[in-house]
């Protein structure tokens, strides 16, 4: 008989002529390569043979083949793409870039966030999931040459091995390369422990498999009786499973009884219950191993029912019985499966992009459509960069060098002032990408600009680091009110030739929560120096009376002009004041002296000729009412008004006029005019209402 001459014709045999032709190509290129004797890293056609177990299509072998570590040097892509087509160049492409790249440190073992976000960004940048799946067939043939590195690459490719590789394949649900992954990557690591559960379990292989096969055969007979089909076959477990298992429960491995098992696989959910009932009447159970995860499904969706028997000669062996529907999702459902497995969260996007690959394996006609989609849905809305020190920050999609700085910390973030991208200097609006090094340049002191809190301007993306700058100005803005009040109060306290007041004691005055509260409405004015001299009853402050003192008419709004009284003024519709607030009077032409509040916007933009019309003014002693203008938002407008009305009446105020509104948002706001006497009971008034159910803010329009 003739010798094969081509074993890598009969490999691919499966393959059509014209397919065969495009492979010899691809054969033909790497043949070319004067192969080094030395070389022992794994070649693309060893890759290409794991892959065929797989049933995988011809680009994905063309892909694996070319994507050999030995070509990169020679920039063959522009080459590959004519001869093989855009898919075939963008698989190897990204395979030359999984292969290479080098961010994996060991300290990750001991740090799962930073594995899980190396793992998402593998993911997220391979435009193709087929890539994956061949590098973790380079994977497998890396370890196969492992003997031929050192102790510490060997350790490194390992651990590597056990913390991105095997939990990329657990989630992909491709479990014969997870199991393979996780066997030869704990082979390398813990040499003693393998090999002793190696002997172990093939000193007994043939007693274990004569026992299965004697438990299968009897549930067969026994359920083909009772017209069940059922599907039935032991499940292997594997020497790092075994291990981990062994390390979680504290057993040698002739303790662990679990090293028995058999899967049953029936049609449908009646089936499940009656084949648990026949196992049952067969054989001894241990009630406390069993769970019906049926009834009462994993966090993750997985169903299945479990139980444990002992056989006539004492042996331990669990049993899993399910639908083929179950078995699948428990199988193939990925997503569901790893979030149990790794401790991760359910992901649709990843589910979605797993059920991608394996239409991509069965349905060969239309993959650049599934790809397609692949692309589009697995983590589309993260990007993953470096530190200088090689740490990864998870970050939301078009985040920027600015983002970064305050992921890392919110000092970096304020004091950030330029940044690095690549070794490239770049703009703070510059959108990152997945795989750069971010190095952010910062000052000793300062702090975040306004600016960058404008969402046009596009500095941030991140609500977190949004959050953290209006913060900040708002700590500032807070200490620099109360640092303006304790100043004020200070002055104030000097000036009328008193101590300085008990704060506690102003703060309860001023009904305010906390002295700090009390300083800063002093600082901002929202508590004034007149208000102040009120509490402290200072008889200096009062107008020195005539003992016959010659009687004034009343002013309209109970406001003094210069200490004069006659003077015909009108309150300002625009601002409302009411006593305790900071006025200023205008000269107008035919309404006297209109009173406003200084810090009324029409006072504020008053140009230089009309700012030259004010006087000044103030509360006289009249006890009058002033009509307020204030707005209340709240989330629903159930009972609102009713509820606001009861109040005001409890408080003795009058309402002049009410309106409300109903937002698409899901809030309504109520806006009304009240009476008022002054500024006390206005703000105890408006306290008040904020405190009604459903209210999200009141407050005084102005």
């Amino acid at each position: 008989m003739k010798k094969n001459t081509n074993p890598e014709k009969s490999l691919f045999g499966n393959f059509s002529e014209p397919d065969r032709l495009y492979i010899d190509k691809a054969l033909a290129i790497v043949g070319e390569i004067v192969d080094d004797p030395r070389y022992y890293r794994p070649k693309g056609i060893e890759v290409a043979t794991i892959l065929m177990e797989f049933n995988v299509d011809l680009n994905t072998i063309l892909a694996a083949i070319l994507s050999d570590p030995r070509l990169t040097k020679f920039n063959l892509l522009p080459h590959i793409k004519e001869q093989f087509g855009e898919t075939v160049a963008a698989l190897v492409k990204d395979v030359n870039w999984l292969n290479t790249i080098a961010i994996y440190s060991l300290d990750m073992t001991d740090q799962p966030n930073q594995s899980e976000i190396l793992r998402r960004m593998l993911l997220s940048m391979t435009q193709d999931v087929r890539a994956v799946l061949i590098k973790l067939a380079y994977r497998i043939k890396r370890l196969g040459v492992l003997p031929k590195e050192s102790y510490e690459m060997r350790r490194f490719i390992a651990q590597e091995t056990l913390d991105i590789y095997a939990p990329i394949a657990n989630r992909m649900g491709i479990h014969q390369l997870k199991w393979e992954l996780e066997d030869m990557a704990f082979r390398y690591l813990k040499p003693q422990s393998y090999l002793h559960i190696a002997k172990s379990l093939n000193d007994n292989r043939i007693e274990r498999e004569n026992c299965i096969n004697r438990f299968i055969d009897t549930l067969k007979t026994t359920l083909a009786a009772d017209n069940i089909n059922a599907a039935i076959y032991g499940r292997p477990k594997h020497i790092y499973s075994i291990w981990k298992k062994m390390q979680r429960k504290q057993l040698g491995i002739d303790e662990l009884y679990d090293l028995l098992a058999v899967r049953v696989i029936v049609d449908n959910l009646t089936a499940c219950y009656t084949t648990l009932g026949i196992v049952h009447s067969l054989w001894q159970t241990i009630p406390k191993e069993f769970d019906d995860y049926i009834a009462n499904p994993k966090e993750n969706g997985y169903q299945s029912l479990h139980t444990v028997i002992i056989d006539p000669d004492g042996r331990r062996i669990e049993v899993q019985i399910r639908t083929q529907e179950m078995h699948d999702f428990a199988e193939f459902g990925v997503a569901a499966h790893w979030s149990y497995k790794e401790g991760g969260k359910h992901d649709a996007a990843v589910e979605k992009s797993i059920s991608s690959l394996r239409k991509l394996l069965e349905e060969k006609d239309d993959d650049d459509t599934l790809s397609e989609h692949f692309r589009n849905e697995l983590f589309h809305d993260r990007v993953y960069v470096l530190t200088p020190k090689g740490k990864l920050i998870d970050l939301v999609k078009n985040s920027t060098p600015l983002d970064f700085a305050y992921a890392i910390h919110s000092e970096i973030g304020h004091r950030c002032r330029g940044a690095k991208v690549n070794g490239r200097i770049v703009p703070l609006t510059y959108p990152l990408k997945s795989g750069e090094q971010v190095e952010i340049l910062t000052t000793k002191e300062g702090g975040p600009n306004r600016n960058w809190i404008d969402p046009n301007l596009g500095y941030l993306k991140s609500a977190n680091a949004i959050s953290k700058v209006k913060g900040w100005f708002k700590s500032q803005q807070e200490g620099q009110n109360i640092a303006a009040g304790k100043a004020i109060l200070d002055k104030e306290s000097q000036r009328l030739g008193i101590k300085t007041p008990n704060l506690a004691e102003l703060a309860k005055h001023f009904h305010q929560p906390d002295t700090n509260q009390l300083l800063e409405f002093i600082g901002r004015g929202d508590i004034n120096p007149r208000q102040l001299a009120a509490f402290f009853k200072i008889p200096e402050l009062e107008t020195v009376k005539p003992k016959n003192p010659p009687k004034k008419p009343a002013s309209k709004t109970g406001v003094s002009v210069d200490g004069i009284h006659q003077v015909l003024t009108t309150i300002a519709r625009c601002c409302t004041p009411v006593p305790g607030d900071d006025i200023i009077g205008f000269i107008s032409l035919k309404k006297g002296i209109i009173i406003h509040n200084k810090k009324c916007p029409n006072v504020l933009d008053l140009n230089h000729d009309q700012q030259s019309r004010l006087i000044d003014v103030a509360w006289g002693e009249e006890s009058n009412s002033y009509f307020v203008p204030i707005a209340i938002k709240a989330y629903s407008t159930r009972n609102l008004l009713s509820d606001v009305s009861q109040l005001l009446a409890e408080e003795k105020i009058h309402v002049s006029n009410a309106a409300m509104d109903t937002h698409t948002e899901g809030y309504a706001q109520l806006k009304m005019t009240i009476q008022v006497k002054n500024t006390d009971q206005l703000s105890r008034t408006l306290k008040k209402l904020g405190c009604l159910p459903n209210v999200i803010d009141v407050k005084r329009n102005i």
